[in-house]
């Protein structure tokens, strides 16, 4: 049967006056899902939320038929998280900390977790540096050992935060490529501020900004929405304000010396523009800015 995480009404203030949930429901399947944002829109305290490491002020969060609020020890037998920002004991080999950690879900009995230990540090191809200690790995093979970790005791959720912020493009393909691997009959949140990352993984995503989800569903249905929508016209710096104020610019970004705007309307804006096949990133941004101008109405 498959899973289905089910969130409900949550809400969540903190003491300053900040409100990063702001009645946040979604229905997430099995599957690989995306959570995409600004940094600071909430995703992580909703991650930190679902897996049991803070309250929210109101709101339900169900699993399996688990209430995740008040289930949170068998909510955390069936769940494997990696957060933003995980820290590792440099001097200790990558073998021993999994075994280490192996023990503390555990797995006590030593052949088995020698076992179950192998298999993830092949899985992750941190197999030939086992015996390396964590503070020799790259930004990525971090990453790795902390999915390895995050994989222990078979969970049937995994959340995973910001995950390849900071990776060059070789170790955030390996990374990703292992995501795909594990997300195919579990659960699988991405949270993230990078839009390819949703585009090449996910097959249901959310756009989350002040704590609000601005849009949820299927990337493919969301980006057939855009279409015919998305114009582009190339500027020189000082026409871009002028372009902003007469047209719905959903993006910028410079391409040969010159600025590229990409504009959202129904028919051309004028012989100057061409159509655009829309993608995500259009989405995201047309989405981010719809859902400002109603912060700010």
């Amino acid at each position: 049967m498959a899973l289905e995480l089910v969130i409900e009404g949550l809400s969540k203030t903190y003491g300053n006056g900040v409100r990063a949930l702001d009645n946040v429901s979604l229905r997430i399947p099995t599957g690989m899902f995306g959570l995409l944002g600004p940094n600071g829109a909430g995703k992580s305290t909703l991650m930190r939320t679902i897996a049991t490491l803070q309250e929210p002020d109101t709101g339900t969060i169900r699993i399996d038929g688990l209430d995740v609020l008040h289930e949170k020890d068998a909510v955390r037998r069936m769940l494997g998280y990696l957060p933003q920002e995980f820290g590792v004991y440099p001097r200790v080999s990558a073998e021993e900390m999994l075994a280490h950690i192996a023990v503390l879900k555990g797995l006590t009995a030593s052949g088995p977790r020698r076992d179950v230990v192998e298999r993830l540090l092949r899985q992750t191809n941190l197999w030939d540096a086992r015996k390396r200690k964590l503070g020799t790995f790259s930004g990525g093979m971090k990453q790795r050992f902390g999915i390895a970790q995050a994989l222990l005791g078979d969970p049937r959720l995994i959340i995973v935060d910001e995950p390849t912020a900071g990776l060059d493009p070789a170790e955030r393909n390996r990374f990703l490529n292992l995501l795909s691997e594990v997300g195919e009959n579990i659960i699988v949140i991405l949270s993230t501020h990078i839009v390819d990352d949703v585009t090449d993984l996910c097959s249901r995503m959310a756009i989350i900004s002040h704590g609000k989800v601005l849009q949820s569903g299927s990337p493919t249905e969301a980006i057939d929405g855009l279409r015919g929508r998305v114009w582009r016209v190339a500027v020189g710096r000082e026409q871009i304000a002028e372009f902003q104020s007469k047209h719905d610019v959903i993006s910028t970004h410079l391409l040969g010396g010159r600025t590229i705007l990409h504009v959202l309307a129904d028919a051309s804006p004028g012989r100057e523009f061409e159509p655009v096949t829309p993608g995500l990133v259009d989405v995201y941004f047309s989405t981010l800015g719809a859902g400002e101008r109603r912060q700010a109405a």
